[in-house]
């Protein structure tokens, strides 16, 4: 059956600590990732959605699968080798809501990946392939598999989403622009924080009006702009629509861009308009704030209004 959604990247096995590191107590292990995390976004929302990538012949690749399966994603089109480990993530609290984020994913499983990986997924006709600069960032396999991906699916008529999801600690914002600005031709939808934004426009660009403008005259169909706890906007050809951010107690700020992004595409597929789109995706964002895990808190679709009743509400 056709997918709706095809992503792919690194998803990683992901330990949470309770306490600073160096102060030793318990981590809880799960796993991660921006792709499979809007992924599992988009199954539970009830989509058909497919993640490809590679995982370790290791445990930690065994959880992965397992999880991505149990959560409605097909796995068919990933992958297991022996060549590189699955990668590892840890999150630490440091102050406040203040999370530190390591990574241990050099010569992982998911660097090695290629575009000869996903020959067969891209085949399947989905109607929106999603790419993060994630996957870009990790060495020249998975840079070429982004940028070949998505010259494919915009060739074969599929929507492309790109979220920009920068990650300091994998490549610099320079290097960053260098990679991202080129796909623009070929990306419908482009998600980004405010900060984001001039990685993915023309370097002559200054303002954001003049970022946005640039990005919609290359032939980007929507500009998606993240605004944290000031909401989000989304602009498209003669449309602008901007929205508070939901508020809810917060527990855990990772993984809200993906749940934002989840919503978004939902109601792309669901055929919204643009308003509807960035209602849904700014709500499924506070399910994901609201929940301690990248994912684990995301809304089923029957759940997606539980957030519109009155705070402290008892469902009966």
């Amino acid at each position: 059956m056709t997918p709706d959604v095809l992503a792919f990247g690194e998803t990683m096995a992901a330990l949470r600590a309770d306490d600073p590191l160096f102060l030793g107590g318990s981590l809880k292990l799960s796993v991660a990732g921006a792709e499979s995390n809007v992924a599992i976004g988009l199954a539970r929302l009830g989509h058909r959605v497919c993640w490809a990538g590679l995982t370790g012949a290791d445990e930690f690749g065994r959880l992965v699968r397992r999880t991505l399966r149990a959560e409605g994603v097909d796995i068919s089109y990933s992958g297991v080798t022996d060549r590189g480990p699955t990668g590892l993530v840890v999150f630490e609290p440091r102050v406040a809501d203040l999370v530190r984020v390591s990574y241990y994913r050099t010569g992982s499983a998911g660097s090695l990946l290629t575009i000869r990986d996903l020959e067969v997924a891209l085949a399947t006709g989905a109607r929106i392939v999603h790419l993060t600069g994630v996957t870009a960032a990790l060495g020249e396999g998975p840079r070429h598999a982004v940028e070949s991906a998505a010259r494919r699916a915009s060739e074969a008529g599929a929507l492309v989403c790109l979220d920009v999801n920068h990650r300091s600690r994998l490549w610099s914002r320079g290097v960053a622009a260098e990679v991202l600005r080129p796909l623009m031709p070929h990306v419908d939808i482009l998600v980004a924080s405010d900060d984001e934004l001039p990685l993915a426009a023309p370097a002559s660009a200054a303002t954001e009006g003049e970022r946005v403008t640039a990005l919609l005259d290359q032939g980007v169909r929507e500009v998606v702009v993240k605004r944290g706890a000031e909401g989000a906007a989304a602009f498209a050809a003669g449309r602008t629509v901007s929205l508070p951010a939901v508020a809810v107690p917060v527990r855990d700020t990772v993984g809200a861009g993906d749940g934002f992004v989840a919503g978004y595409l939902s109601a792309v597929l669901d055929g919204e308009p643009l308003e509807a789109r960035l209602d849904r995706a700014v709500y499924t964002g506070a399910f994901a704030v609201a929940s301690r895990g990248d994912w684990e808190g995301l809304p089923a679709r029957h759940e997606i209004d539980l957030l519109r009743a009155d705070p402290g509400s008892t469902l009966r």
